[in-house]
């Protein structure tokens, strides 16, 4: 598929950016999209990317950023939600709003997003569209229900949208995370070498997923560091 102009939704310093720098690389046409757009400025130098603010569990926020797409790049060809939200602690203790905003930003705002790109790849007749996921995408944990809420309904969302727009060419995908990712403030535990999934590794397998000639088309991939149980 020729993509040509992506959307990063929910972008951070982890797999979101590397993403970004996978697809510049191959002079793709960026917008990444964040809360706070000045977090990400300097990767959006590095990428040469345009940035827009938005709240993806808000529709006017969702309709605005797609709007700036369209008049800055004419469209999209890739999407990938990647923001999440939770509040931990036992259930009799969650407050029910912090609870009903995790669920909003986890899936509600992954179907708005979703919403307003398939209405455009279905128009131009091609498109893909990725989904961040996480271990609470197929097992919940204690003291973290409301995440696991939040990322079982995206991956339902992301199971149907492929059965229903495979076979209008726009690729859907699901990457189930399972494990803790790499970062600056995450590092291995002395002589436990690679325990950690690493961004950029993880760029690479969105980036063959995206490659992936349309008779095998991936829907779900899994990933995890060698150590991980599962």
């Amino acid at each position: 598929m020729d993509i040509k102009r992506a959307l990063i939704v929910g972008t951070g310093p982890g797999i979101s950016a590397s993403f970004a720098r996978g697809l510049a690389d191959r002079g793709v046409e960026l917008m990444l999209s964040a809360r706070n757009t000045d977090k990400i400025a300097g990767l959006a130098a590095e990428t040469k990317a345009k940035t827009v603010a938005c709240d993806a569990g808000d529709l006017a926020s969702v309709e605005a950023m797609f709007a700036a797409a369209d008049a800055e790049m004419g469209g999209v060809d890739l999407v990938l939600y990647n923001p999440s939200a939770r509040q931990r602690g036992p259930l009799v203790d969650l407050d029910p709003a912090q609870v009903e905003n995790a669920i909003r930003i986890s899936a509600f705002g992954g179907f708005l997003v979703a919403q307003q790109a398939a209405r455009r790849m279905l128009a131009q007749g091609h498109g893909a569209i990725f989904f961040t996921g996480a271990s609470a995408s197929v097992k919940g944990y204690a003291n973290s229900s409301s995440f696991a809420m939040g990322k079982f309904a995206l991956r339902g969302l992301a199971n149907s949208m492929a059965r229903e727009l495979s076979p209008q060419n726009i690729h859907v995908a699901h990457f189930v995370i399972d494990g803790g990712v790499r970062s600056e403030s995450r590092k291995e535990p002395e002589g436990k070498p690679d325990s950690f999934l690493d961004p950029d590794a993880i760029a690479q397998t969105y980036l063959a997923v995206l490659d992936q000639p349309r008779n095998a088309w991936s829907c779900e991939v899994e990933l995890r560091p060698y150590v991980e149980n599962f």
